[in-house]
């Protein structure tokens, strides 16, 4: 009832627009019963103090009285969200890679809101089996913005931590920035600026005795569900919410991209998945738990491919939450897979390098992120993911031969500025079709 009281309740936003589910609520979000009450007690009221005046006709009597009486015996329901997200989810072995278009009580997904809705359930299933937890932002929080570093103070339950990042190449007003996991190693071009990410001070990554360690567990605690990836997301977020709240470093908060590459590319990934602000990912040579899918890692390791698969993964590093381990051998049974991890980019621009270096599973990563780009194409958007992979250098150093495709996302997403972006889709012959059972829709 307030908040029917706060707005004009004739279906229409403050811009006067018509919400797009007007059929049960106006356009705040207010449910329809709820105007049709405050409908029915204005009216009423007015129909009194008429009657005083000039007494009523039996027709208008009988009618008013019972449709407010009729109106006000309705329940009155606060505006909610119409997702219904499950607290836990299927671990049925599958060699198929998940359909992205098919919640996981088997209902299809049918439009760009269902869509909105799977999403939710596949970020619920990846933190619980994969990612571990990724909190909100804390309880308390201050940013600070001087000589070229920008600072953030955080707390949460009497803890608090603090985190710098450095900022080049803020010359001008509103410049996009790339934030880049341990420095770039992607040419960062003029007009961009770059933001220096120190990961490794949030969450540890120096094998298995890392677990618990870094500021973001002196925060949450060494027994907190996320893993270093996750950890890192989380002081990505941090940052930008200390870039919105500071002034002089001329940075754009809503023109970012985030990078980097080989396991802190799996991190840029991660970040852009979990981190709605972030405008470009841009993940470089991630391989296995980043652009490639555990089940075609396994199952280009079972024909003898020298690959990183889930069961390797988990005893080098402290990447991925300790939940991850009862997977590890059996990543048939994970609820989702590693196109989706593009889907929860979507419709966001998203260009993932690669290379073709065995233990990066170049066959995998292909075919996991055609798999990726067949979300974004669902949703009307397939020029906002592109796959560029290239072999023949050396690890994490970026063969001009991709330049171009990196340089048409940063000028189409970062820059505002012409990017042709369509179609890009290179690496090793890799069939989707053969890891897939599903098909496409084109959501409406």
């Amino acid at each position: 009832m307030t908040a029917c009281l706060q707005r004009d309740c004739v279906g229409y936003d403050a811009q006067g627009c018509m919400s797009e589910n007007t059929a049960s609520h106006w356009g705040n979000g207010v449910p329809v019963m709820s105007c049709l009450v405050h409908f029915a007690i204005v009216w009423r009221k007015w129909h009194i103090l008429y009657s005083r005046i000039n007494p009523p006709t039996m027709k208008y009597s009988i009618v008013l009285p019972l449709l407010a009486t009729t109106v006000l015996a309705a329940p009155l329901e606060a505006p909610q969200d119409s997702c219904k997200v499950p607290t836990s989810f299927p671990t049925t072995a599958n060699a198929k890679l998940p359909n992205p278009f098919k919640f996981f009580d088997g209902t299809d997904v049918k439009t760009k809101a269902d869509f909105e809705c799977k999403n939710k359930e596949v970020l619920a299933a990846i933190q619980a089996q994969e990612l571990g937890t990724f909190p909100p932002k804390p309880s308390t929080f201050s940013a600070t913005y001087s000589g070229g570093t920008l600072s953030f103070t955080a707390g949460e339950g009497g803890k608090s931590i603090s985190f710098s990042v450095s900022i080049k190449g803020n010359s001008g007003s509103s410049v996009p920035a790339i934030i880049a996991y341990g420095g770039a190693s992607i040419p960062v071009p003029a007009g961009v600026a770059t933001i220096t990410f120190n990961n490794d001070q949030l969450g540890q990554q120096s094998g298995g005795s890392s677990r618990g360690k870094g500021k973001f567990y002196d925060l949450y605690g060494s027994g907190h569900s996320a893993g270093a990836l996750t950890a890192w997301a989380w002081g990505v977020d941090r940052v930008i919410d200390a870039l919105e709240a500071t002034t002089g470093h001329n940075i754009d908060p809503k023109r970012l991209g985030v990078t980097g590459c080989s396991r802190n590319g799996k991190g840029a990934f991660v970040a852009a998945a979990l981190v709605k602000r972030i405008a470009l990912g841009i993940p470089q040579e991630s391989g296995s738990g980043g652009a490639a899918c555990w089940r075609i890692s396994d199952s280009e390791k079972a024909k003898g491919k020298n690959i990183q698969t889930s069961s390797q993964i988990v005893g080098e590093n402290v990447w991925f939450s300790p939940a991850f381990n009862a997977f590890s051998t059996k990543a048939s049974t994970l609820s989702t897979d590693h196109h989706q991890l593009a889907g929860l980019v979507a419709p966001r621009g998203l260009i993932v390098i690669e290379n073709e270096i065995d233990w990066l599973g170049p066959v995998s990563t292909t075919a996991c992120m055609k798999a990726g780009r067949l979300i974004y194409k669902a949703l009307g958007v397939p020029d906002n993911m592109g796959f560029t992979g290239s072999g023949n250098h050396n690890h994490c150093s970026f063969p001009s031969n991709q330049q171009s495709d990196l340089t048409a996302f940063i000028n189409k997403f970062l820059l505002n500025t012409s990017g042709n972006t369509a179609n890009i889709e290179k690496g090793p012959a890799a069939d989707v079709a053969s890891y897939i059972d599903w098909t496409a829709p084109t959501l409406t």
